[in-house]
């Protein structure tokens, strides 16, 4: 799939956009701070129907305005799809080919995209936050029901610890409704939880041979979901739900004098090993770059895989933090079967026929021009 056409009205610091991109590379030049970046998220928010950058919707919209609009036509092998997000201060309205999608669960996954900006080299070394987003938001793309799923486990989770903030200061004293709230939370963590080992073995299985390919049959890659409950991928529904019965059993009391959910996707992890050793903690840098880089080409493949499409490459200022055989592998991986945007500040010293035949933007104080 790609994108056509690319229509913003009082988005960031764009009063209006409108361009039309090619089905290969699209290089956006331009100095810092005049919009390129801006441009990329564009495209991830047309898709994703929220930002890599903010959680804060309201920071999309331009200085003064009340909304922005972003529209965009995608090319899918069934055909051509209009998409259209409109984000104001009361809210989000998606539409997809005209019709207004009543649930953003059911927009997310038209279009897809792999983003990689330079935040992304953090996935191995920064918090478990960080994963757990990029878990989230990953399936989310190929799986609508996972997307529920996460929303309704976060609402249950809020009425939960609200719950028990009540219990804790003595504001209720009836546990009944805890139990009841501990039931429909298990049952929503559970189907999280193995969507989660499903989805990172496959995830594994793309990413173990591009990840010997970098590191040239040196390194062997595995990726590890680490609950906090002793849950494991083994395990069917039923017994996993027995697991958390007897964790929350033993915790409740803890739990009150704390006020809070110790237990659940929201605090499980993802570990990443090379040969063996936590590439978190004992990796170089340059291992846990190859590892970032691994996952998020494997990324590209899980969701062809999936869907049967390529999804689009979003290369968010990261080129610059690569080094040259690393940027080698990426363009070569990517060459001829991905559409590509790239932003840098320069294409100097990038020595490769994928950028040479790329179509090229000028971005400047919020406009952009093709000029090549």
């Amino acid at each position: 799939m790609h994108i056509e056409h690319l229509l913003l009205k009082n988005y960031r610091n764009y009063n209006e956009l409108e361009v039309t991109f090619e089905n290969k590379v699209n290089v956006i030049l331009g100095e810092n701070a005049q919009g390129k970046t801006n441009v990329m998220e564009s495209i991830y928010v047309l898709a994703m129907a929220k930002s890599h950058r903010t959680s804060n919707d309201k920071d999309l919209i331009r200085w003064d305005e009340e909304y922005a609009k972003i529209e965009g036509r995608v090319r899918k092998i069934s055909g051509s799809l209009p998409m259209q997000l409109v984000i104001s201060k009361k809210g989000k309205k998606a539409k997809c080919n005209h019709i207004e999608q009543q649930k953003l669960s059911q927009y997310v996954g038209n279009m897809n995209v792999v983003m990689f900006a330079p935040e992304d080299l953090h996935l191995v070394k920064g918090s478990p936050q960080v994963r757990r987003r990029f878990i989230d938001m990953e399936i989310g793309q190929v799986s609508p029901v996972y997307l529920h799923d996460i929303s309704q486990y976060q609402k249950i989770l809020q009425q939960r610890n609200h719950y028990l903030k009540q219990l804790q200061m003595k504001k209720q004293t009836d546990h009944t409704m805890l139990e009841i709230l501990t039931e429909q939370y298990i049952q929503c963590a559970v189907k999280i939880i193995s969507k989660r080992f499903e989805f990172l073995k496959l995830l594994e299985n793309w990413a173990k041979p591009i990840h010997e390919g970098i590191s040239r049959g040196l390194e062997l890659l595995k990726i590890e979901y680490k609950p906090s409950a002793d849950v494991s991928e083994d395990q069917d529904l039923s017994k996993m739900i027995n697991v958390y019965e007897d964790k929350f059993g033993k915790v409740k009391n803890r739990e009150i004098e704390r006020g809070v959910t110790m237990f659940g996707p929201h605090r499980d992890d993802l570990l990443f090993y090379v040969n063996g050793r936590d590439v978190q903690t004992f990796g170089s840098q340059g291992q846990q770059r190859t590892t970032a880089l691994s996952v998020k080409l494997a990324e590209i493949e899980l969701i062809h895989a999936e869907i049967g499409e390529y999804p689009l490459l979003l290369l968010d200022d990261v080129l610059s933090e690569l080094d040259d055989y690393r940027q080698s592998h990426l363009l070569n991986t990517i060459q001829g079967k991905v559409q590509t945007f790239v932003t840098t500040t320069s294409v100097d010293g990038i020595d490769h026929q994928t950028l040479k035949e790329a179509a090229t933007f000028k971005v400047e104080a919020g406009s952009m021009i093709k000029i090549q």
